[in-house]
């Protein structure tokens, strides 16, 4: 029996391990297959592996600049033992694929506990729906905080779940506080959990379960939730001499920019309402949106039909995972967006169609696991589509002409795709305006190399160099990708169909890597 002061646990999944683990093995060995020949074709990804090498060297001025510390803090201790840009996107590619075992394990462990078995090919269905999912096999690809992040959301999701159900207030109260854990370790990680208040604060609300917040209980959750702040900005004041307040000061700059980006962005509302319907139809399974109205009207039944107990009527795993998806789109829609922006909805829109599915009756079994065959194939034909049909990278080889030809001080247009292939003892910069090049000229910089991100990120002002002729220049397939462009959205302000309409038009370039001469020869 659970200790009084004790949440009472999900029950455990023998049957399914199997299925999970073979299905995970299959994710796993998607996400690794040509990984390296891929390189880091996005700039967060080679700025956050510059970051967290700053902080291994015991630099901690740049601690707050992604305003999720916790990341960077927790890679810097893998930067102390090495700067090899593949060990960062391997451990990420295992952080996705824990987090996507974590939540699957929770659904599992929520559908057993309402009385009916989780099938090996239940939990195999979720987490190829989940796993194989474009942005989801993108991001978990590069080194950023998504895959991390993907973690702490499903123990959010399991602790807040087993909160809002009807059991003892013991159990409700020690959820509860376990909940708080998962948040405050999520916003540390990620500000994307900032998110999370509002759909949080709405299910409490609903849920009115107010004897759970007596007593003490609400001053534990509150100094869990303070905690990190507490800690990491007094460690940034001592250990690096930052302001007290630079790390909530990074919300206000993210939410009020105090001047335009380099694309020319500043409002952070975007009125393109149908962006995320557009994306998931177009580049996600088509199954989601759908599993997603079938997975609500199934848990608000389910809901109605239930007995009311000590905190209210029990909360079906279908509605909480249709409330979470639903109210996320919704919040989002509203936002500047980028595809990324859907990332702790994703799995429980796969959730939902997988369970939708199994509430099928027994004759429609066959139809439902063809469906879900198909979806799976779409998954793996748009896999093949947008990540693994490019040839490997040719960002190694504009660093090896480079050293070739003595380059020493070296400055790139927006982009940072170079710098995991550069030397450490030799200068490199990236710029986001042509007329510095006459600054990095009269400081020794040698060469520069037109790099066609300033075309993925909006940032049009080269238009000089680009009417120069090169001395090299190289195809970089991955600098057309779609789904690159899109998830660059947020940073230039264009719309879906600007955005892809601005993709067409620099997909017509046939090389993306031109390398000019900038100092005296």
């Amino acid at each position: 029996m659970p200790a009084n002061n004790a949440a009472p646990p999900l029950p455990a999944l023998p049957s399914a391990r199997w299925g999970l683990g073979l299905a995970l093995l299959a994710v796993l060995g998607l996400r690794l297959w040509h990984l390296f020949a891929n390189g880091l074709p996005d700039y967060d990804s080679v700025r956050n592996w510059q970051l967290v090498q700053e902080l291994a060297h015991g630099d901690g001025h740049s601690m707050f600049f992604t305003a999720g510390p916790g990341f960077n803090l927790l890679f810097a201790l893998l930067a102390c033992i090495t700067a090899d840009v593949r060990a960062f996107q391997v451990a990420n590619v295992l952080l996705g694929a824990a987090g996507l075992g974590l939540f699957a394990q929770f659904v599992g462990q929520a559908v057993v506990a309402s009385g009916r078995p989780w099938r090996p090919a239940e939990a195999a269905a979720l987490v190829l729906l989940g796993g194989t999912g474009l942005l989801l096999t993108f991001s978990g690809r590069d080194f950023t905080a998504g895959a991390g992040g993907l973690v702490l959301a499903a123990g959010l999701l399991r602790s807040h779940f087993r909160r809002v159900q009807a059991g003892p207030l013991a159990g409700r109260q020690a959820a509860l506080r376990s909940a708080a854990w998962w948040l405050a370790a999520g916003l540390c990680y990620s500000y994307k959990f900032l998110l999370v208040l509002p759909i949080l604060g709405g299910l409490e609300v609903w849920r009115a379960d107010w004897p759970a917040w007596r007593g003490a209980v609400k001053w534990q959750v509150l100094a869990r939730l303070a905690l990190p702040y507490i800690v990491l900005m007094a460690a940034g004041a001592l250990l690096a001499g930052l302001p007290w307040y630079r790390w909530p000061a990074t919300y206000v700059r993210l939410v009020l920019p105090d001047a335009p980006n380099p694309a020319g962005r500043q409002l952070v509302l975007s009125p393109d309402f149908f962006f995320y319907f557009r994306y998931l139809a177009a580049f996600e399974s088509p199954v989601l949106l759908p599993g997603l109205v079938a997975g609500a009207w199934l848990g608000w039944r389910q809901w109605r039909a239930r007995p009311p107990g000590p905190a209210g009527r029990p909360l079906p795993l279908l509605l909480y995972l249709g409330i979470w998806a639903g109210c996320w789109l919704a919040g989002m829609a509203l936002l500047q967006k980028a595809p990324r922006g859907l990332t702790y909805a994703y799995l429980p829109l796969a959730a939902l169609v997988v369970l939708s599915l199994s509430h099928l009756p027994r004759r429609w079994w066959g139809p439902g696991a063809a469906v879900l065959l198909a979806a799976l194939a779409l998954n793996g034909y748009r896999l093949w589509q947008h990540i693994y049909r490019y040839p490997p990278s040719r960002y190694p080889e504009v660093a090896a002409w480079l050293r070739a030809h003595g380059a020493r001080r070296v400055a790139s247009t927006v982009g940072l795709g170079l710098a995991p292939y550069w030397a450490d003892d030799q200068d490199f910069t990236s710029i986001t305006d042509e007329r510095q090049l006459g600054a990095l000229r009269r400081q020794g910089y040698d060469y520069v190399v037109l790099d066609a991100y300033w075309q993925v990120a909006g940032v049009v002002q080269f238009d000089s160099l680009r009417r120069q002729r090169p001395l090299a220049a190289w195809p970089e397939a991955r600098l057309t990708e779609p789904l690159l462009f899109l998830e660059h959205s947020e940073f230039t302000g264009l719309n879906y169909a600007q955005t892809l309409e601005w993709q067409r038009e620099s997909a017509h370039d046939s090389v993306q890597l031109r390398v000019y001469r900038l100092g005296p020869r």
